[in-house]
């Protein structure tokens, strides 16, 4: 983890971010009250961030940090396709089901109309970075004769969607419950096989 990252004042403005952001939402939390929560001075709060936007931008990178890390240590050079979409997909399931994430999405959702930025806050701040990550994962099999796609944009995203599937949404709704450990094991068992033979045309 980066010196940034372990930093207590930053990590505590963070996390009292994200509770009031998840309580609250977006646009009824002020940077006032995040300082009160955390709690720091606002002028502490403003040396590290400086503006709400930010701010959010943080809490969903170190939302995301553990997919991020995870993608970051797969080396393209590794003999184990398999092993390392399997981590990839772990660290992606473990992430979205958690109450955190479904909750800062839902928040998104019924913000984003008001405040057509912050999607794109979102979507940069993670999701953008893991699926370039994995592109460029994909990119460097490709050219090493590895797996056979012609679109590998399209491979990257069909991986990520395969995993969310339709459960993800049902749980966003709140009409079904998170997985089990079991219930992820076999879905990432699933699509990893189907993603294997029926996108990567993979050659081990």
């Amino acid at each position: 983890m980066s010196s940034e990252s372990c930093e207590p004042k930053r990590e505590a403005i963070i996390e009292g971010a994200t509770r009031m952001f998840i309580k609250h939402g977006f646009h009824q939390v002020s940077m006032d009250r995040i300082a009160k929560e955390a709690p720091v001075s606002k002028a502490t709060l403003y040396q590290y961030f400086e503006n709400k936007n930010a701010l959010f931008s943080a809490v969903i990178f170190e939302l995301c940090r553990s997919l991020l890390d995870t993608m970051a240590e797969i080396t393209p050079d590794s003999n184990d396709i398999k092993k390392n979409l399997r981590e990839i997909a772990q660290a992606f399931i473990d992430l979205i089901y958690t109450e955190e994430a479904l909750a800062i999405y839902r928040l998104v959702i019924a913000e984003c109309r008001d405040f057509p930025e912050l999607g794109e806050v979102v979507y940069d701040s993670a999701p953008k970075i893991a699926l370039t990550q994995l592109e460029r994962y994909l990119d460097n099999l490709k050219a090493g004769g590895r797996i056979d796609i012609p679109d590998i944009e399209f491979a990257a995203d069909a991986f990520f969607s395969l995993l969310k599937g339709d459960l993800h949404f049902q749980c966003l709704l709140g009409i079904s419950a998170p997985p089990s450990p079991e219930q992820k094991r076999l879905l990432i068992d699933q699509v990893i096989e189907f993603y294997l033979r029926g996108v990567l045309n993979a050659t081990n």
